[in-house]
């Protein structure tokens, strides 16, 4: 039976957290899902007193849902993720929490259940100060993240699970110091070339599909010269970071044995669009390229990994001065507004109106790596952010 947590611990909360293996099922294919995380935080906010909903949007992954407030007036939306990537290549043992030298390690300490942790306690916290919200404060936990959420987040948004009239949405993704107000869109290709597999000795009766190969993703390297140019007027965290993106070849595959003609020959483009661009065209660019291929004989098709529109929150809008000032002072500091090198939960909310903002106590750098780990201090110092924001805009 699971020992009851102290209410307003969030470091114990992370803690228990982390020590559940929610690794998503569609990334690492034996993931066990983040059911019993879900189930885990679900009985933690429910013994602190809060009202809690299982979601079951996606069957066996659900949503954990708390709020604070009554009904009547906006909403403001916290957002955060269950699910985790795999732990190949780990240091420190993934699901065995260890608090070292003011460090939580661990898998999701980061990415984000540390995050989780801050935005309860900042609820918790404010609910025990006595304060009485003009609307609600909403917890939303999901799973999906990871594979770009169609079964967390988009499912929640299609079953019409969101209040499209909400003040904004925040969300604790690993930001390292910065808010994210914005990330590039992205579309993943898996493109596999076909050809006919023969004995080296009779090389000649088969169709090299490595060849073929190189030849379709020398047509994305001439594509990927020319959107290289392009560069996001928007803040990053380095100027080299401005440009459009494309990868090729972050996962390849093909071939039986060094001896036989290859018959399959596959690789990986990933392409990320800044928010300036037209994502429905630049996709468009990407099959071409195959299209363009085929006609010239090569047999290859694409299967598409994921994919996801660029979105942008102007910081410049009432939500962003807010928050700004929030965070100022709490930290002293006025925060960096940036994009996101990759793809946020925020796009989601950000499509139907709702402004909508990253800004989470972990390291990018950090984050998916085999050192995973998230500052206690820095845990905490969010957990003061989202709660002066959510009192001073629920005010």
């Amino acid at each position: 039976m699971r020992k009851a947590l102290a209410p307003g611990d969030p470091i114990a909360l992370a803690c228990e957290l982390v020590a559940v293996d929610s690794r998503n099922p569609d990334l690492v294919p034996d993931g066990p899902g983040e059911g019993a995380c879900a189930q885990l935080l679900a009985g933690i906010l429910h013994d602190w007193g809060f009202h809690v909903e299982l979601q079951e949007v996606t069957r066996g992954r659900p949503n954990v849902v708390a709020r604070i407030g009554k009904a009547g007036g906006r909403s403001l939306m916290l957002n955060g993720h269950l699910d985790t990537v795999g732990v190949e290549r780990m240091t420190h043992a993934p699901w065995d929490p260890e608090i070292r030298d003011g460090r939580l390690y661990g898998r999701g300490s980061a990415d984000m259940k540390g995050g989780i942790a801050a935005m309860v306690y900042a609820m918790h916290a404010l609910r025990s100060s006595g304060f009485e919200p003009k609307g609600r404060l909403v917890s939303v936990s999901v799973p999906d993240e990871e594979t770009s959420g169609p079964r967390g987040t988009q499912a929640l948004v299609r079953a019409g699970l969101v209040e499209r009239d909400a003040i904004g949405m925040l969300t604790a993704e690993p930001t390292s110091d910065a808010v994210w107000n914005g990330n590039r869109g992205v579309i993943s290709l898996r493109v596999t070339v076909r050809g006919r597999p023969a004995h080296v000795g009779l090389h000649f009766r088969g169709v090299n599909a490595f060849r073929g190969m190189l030849r379709v993703a020398g047509r994305f390297e001439a594509l990927e010269r020319r959107i290289s140019t392009r560069r996001t007027k928007h803040g990053v965290s380095s100027d080299r970071a401005r440009h459009s993106v494309l990868l090729l070849g972050g996962e390849m595959g093909g071939g039986d044995n060094f001896n036989v003609v290859p018959d399959r020959a596959s690789f990986t483009v990933d392409r990320r669009t800044n928010p300036e661009e037209d994502f429905g065209t630049e996709r468009e660019r990407l099959f071409e390229v195959l299209r363009e291929a085929r006609a010239e004989g090569i047999r290859c098709d694409a299967e598409v990994v994921q994919e996801g529109i660029a979105s942008a929150t102007p910081a410049s809008g009432a939500f962003g001065r807010a928050f700004a000032s929030t965070v100022r002072t709490v930290t002293g500091r006025t925060p960096r507004f940036e994009i996101c090198p990759g793809v946020l939960e925020t796009r989601h909310y950000a499509a139907i109106g709702i402004p909508a903002f990253a800004y989470g106590p972990g390291t990018l750098n950090v984050s998916h790596g085999p050192h995973e780990l998230v500052s206690v201090d820095g845990l905490v110092r969010c957990a003061e952010v989202y709660a002066l924001a959510a009192a001073r805009l629920l005010a």
